[in-house]
């Protein structure tokens, strides 16, 4: 069975995904959704979203996109092509028993794999903040939003926010 592939990204109200390359707030209620969404799955991510985070995240294989011929991604699956990547994500996947891969940004990533994927769980953050990194523009006539939630905000988290699963039309 060909696992699903769905997106996981917080994004601010004008799009916002990041900043000087980290994410441009707080918000731990988020964090610890993004552990439960991704545990035991692969994670796809490019070189700048895995050395921001800077280590593999435990309970996770981690697939790293760059093209960038120095990039020695410690603890991490090396892929230089979207199509090697998405091969390399497709059999761990297999071999975790995991229904989905997991992409999990930066920007160019979620552009490039927008056309495949299969579900979003987007994390609307109540900001309207600078950044350098958008997530890419959806088409409503591709996605439908098939729930929403909007959790309490607690001390740890900077600004209110909602949880939403978008799936493929």
């Amino acid at each position: 069975m060909t696992p699903k592939l769905v997106f996981v990204a917080a994004v601010a109200r004008n799009g916002v995904i990041g900043a000087e390359e980290r994410t441009p707030w707080r918000l731990k209620s988020d964090l610890q959704r993004f552990r439960e969404l991704t545990w035991g799955k692969p994670l796809l991510m490019g070189r700048r979203t895995f050395e921001s985070i800077g280590r593999p995240l435990p309970g996770r294989e981690t697939v790293a996109l760059s093209r960038d011929s120095d990039f020695r991604p410690e603890g991490a699956h090396l892929a230089r092509s979207l199509e090697e990547a998405l091969g390399l994500a497709t059999r761990l996947a297999d071999s975790m028993k995991s229904p989905e891969i997991i992409v999990a940004g930066g920007a160019q990533i979620y552009s490039a794999f927008l056309p495949l994927a299969d579900v979003i769980h987007l994390t609307e953050v109540e900001l309207t903040i600078a950044g350098d990194a958008l997530f890419p523009t959806l088409d409503p006539a591709e996605w439908r939003e098939t729930a929403r939630e909007t959790p309490r905000r607690t001390a740890e988290d900077e600004a209110d926010f909602h949880y939403l699963r978008l799936e493929r039309k």
